[in-house]
């Protein structure tokens, strides 16, 4: 992570800060970390865009056809009554003519077809007569250019069509392919160590014993970090003992680039993962004016940067997606917008959020009225069954009041902070 020497790009003040100020301060100080490399489109997806992309090659390449039908001279049809042209050859996609087509004369021609030099409309079949003699007869008031798609009339050659910063999809592979890319200049995958802390966390599948909580934190983390695009390596479950912290974390800072925990940060007798950070390197608790999730710990292992996520699945998820994921981003290249909120109409009571921005886990139900944002039975931060049954969050600014049914909120679906 690239910082002004002798400083600390994560040290804030104690304030409860705005999550707005804190996503301000990410973009201002965080860089990529990983250098640009080329990959081929099939390993491309996903991939942070490293140059912004130009095109090789015009679409269409030439004038084509956009439908199955009659391509002809403008000049030879009339705008009173049909017109009866000769036929002279038949233009399928890939198959273009390879003579001329003589003067008063039209050709068959099918979707995708290039156009014959100097025809340029195009009619379709439904409103042509074939007959047997190879002649067609073609109705009257077509406007010149009807069906024919233009040359270049998606991008030229050279016209930019990806910008640097984009974190590829599905679309912009084809798109890539389209204007001529094999192969894409990416930046290399953000390489992510992931554990989980406490001596009563137990693996899926484990008996869970007394006391014992399965380890849903960590696979949930994992699972995000990959949608966005991260290289994770899942380092397990720690216990709560400091030299055994202490070994792990320093390893892991050779491999990665970044290391995401859960647990261990707050400031119990057994929060360990706190002292082991701030000795091997640095650690800053942001107070963030949000709930749930107010406390993120953020710094440094040595050269990797550190976030510290808190240990309850709710807060855990949250924060991962408002704080983690944007760290994530920065130190990938990507440039992303913030995450689109939808105004919907409130189908619930609640209360005021006591001057912290709340992020309320709901979803959305059609109703006789319309979409309605309904909000999860409870919003304590320890209902893990909530991150199934919710769609998103219902996203609440610290100054709003109580919301009645009806009131409209900003829903901020999962899809916006999880592609």
């Amino acid at each position: 992570m690239s910082a002004p020497a002798g400083t600390d790009c994560f040290a804030v003040g104690d304030r409860l800060m705005p999550l707005d100020e804190a996503l301000a301060l990410l973009a201002e100080r965080l860089t990529p970390v990983v250098a640009p490399e080329t990959a081929p489109l099939r390993a491309a997806t996903g991939r942070v865009l490293a140059e912004d992309l130009a095109a090789l090659c015009a679409h269409p390449a030439e004038d084509r056809s956009a439908m199955d039908g009659y391509a002809a001279r403008h000049a030879d049809l009339s705008a009173e009554t049909p017109a009866t042209l000769p036929l002279a050859g038949r233009v399928a996609a890939g198959h273009p003519l390879t003579a001329p087509v003589p003067p008063g004369a039209a050709v068959r021609i099918f979707t995708g077809g290039v156009m014959p030099e100097g025809l340029d409309t195009v009619i379709m079949q439904e409103d042509c007569a074939a007959t047997p003699d190879g002649r067609v007869t073609l109705p009257a008031g077509i406007p010149a250019g009807r069906h024919v798609r233009a040359a270049g009339g998606d991008f030229r050659t050279g016209d930019p069509i990806l910008p640097a910063g984009r974190r590829l999809r599905a679309p912009d592979i084809a798109l890539a392919a389209s204007a001529g890319h094999a192969a894409l200049p990416v930046f290399q995958r953000v390489r992510v160590g992931v554990f989980s802390t406490g001596d009563e966390v137990r693996e899926p599948g484990e008996p869970l014993g007394v006391g014992g909580v399965y380890d849903g934190n960590r696979h949930g983390i994992i699972a995000a970090l990959e949608t966005l695009g991260a290289a994770v390596t899942d380092l397990g479950r720690l216990p709560d003992d400091p030299s055994v912290l202490r070994t792990a974390l320093d390893a892991a800072a050779d491999g990665h680039h970044l290391l995401v925990t859960s647990g261990g940060v707050s400031v119990g007798g057994e929060d360990h993962v706190r002292d082991v950070v701030a000795d091997l390197g640095s650690l800053h608790f942001w107070r963030l004016a949000i709930k749930p999730g107010k406390p993120a710990a953020l710094g440094h292992v040595r050269a990797a940067a550190f976030v510290g996520l808190p240990g309850n699945p709710v807060s855990a998820m949250v924060t991962l997606l408002l704080i983690a994921r944007p760290v994530l981003q920065r130190l990938s290249g990507e440039i992303a917008a913030p995450p689109r909120r939808y105004p919907l109409p409130a189908g619930f009571h609640h209360r005021e959020s006591g001057g912290r921005r709340a992020f309320l886990r709901a979803w959305v139900e059609d109703t006789a009225d319309g979409p309605v944002a309904r909000l999860f039975r409870s919003q304590d931060s320890a209902m893990v069954s909530s991150l199934g049954a919710a769609g998103g969050l219902v996203d609440l600014p610290a100054e709003a009041g109580a919301i009645a049914p009806g009131d409209r909120v900003d829903y901020l679906p999962f899809h916006e902070v999880l592609t």
